[in-house]
């Protein structure tokens, strides 16, 4: 990736902030500053998940037990997110997720471009509020925002991190 400016430590400083003790993530270039970075801390338990959806579980288990969690994944992992995006509404608890969006500015693989229109939409039909993120200087506001919206109220909301901001992703043969 190209292009990380400062925004993967801005981040990882929001979610020291609001004490999330819990990332489960599929491992993915757009975040991997911010995973190392959760990877090195103590206090929080990174988690690599085999697919999207588990992160919702992960979420659920961690309020149940008292811990806040995030969810970092790719635009593209939202299709496998769908159906247990509703155990949110039905169990009402936090849930906050980081998406790195694929299929905008400057893709190489068509493949993610569909899942890309669809991840906003899907998302908010499925209840979960969505802040979109252009500009690196907005990050740190933005997930904070962010934060405290998911557990002040108990709701699912979700920050798209623009392809542009987080860089060209260069495919190495």
């Amino acid at each position: 990736m190209e292009n990380q400016s400062g925004w993967p430590d801005q981040l990882f400083d929001v979610l020291k902030g609001a004490d999330i003790k819990q990332v489960g993530y599929v491992p993915d270039a757009g975040h991997a500053r911010l995973i190392a970075r959760c990877k090195a801390d103590n206090d929080i338990r990174d988690i690599v998940l085999s697919t999207e959806e588990e992160g919702v579980a992960l979420a659920a288990g961690a309020w149940l037990g008292g811990q806040r969690s995030a969810l970092l994944m790719q635009s593209s992992g939202v299709g496998n997110c769908i159906n247990m995006l509703s155990l949110i509404q039905a169990c009402r608890f936090p849930f906050l997720t980081f998406i790195t969006m694929r299929g905008e500015w400057a893709e190489f693989n068509p493949w993610q471009v569909s899942m890309s229109r669809a991840t906003e939409p899907v998302l908010t039909a499925m209840g979960v509020k969505v802040y979109r993120v252009d500009k690196a200087e907005d990050v740190a506001d933005t997930a904070q925002a962010a934060a405290d919206l998911a557990f002040g109220g108990d709701l699912a909301v979700a920050v798209l991190l623009a392809q542009k901001m987080i860089g060209r992703k260069v495919w190495v043969k």
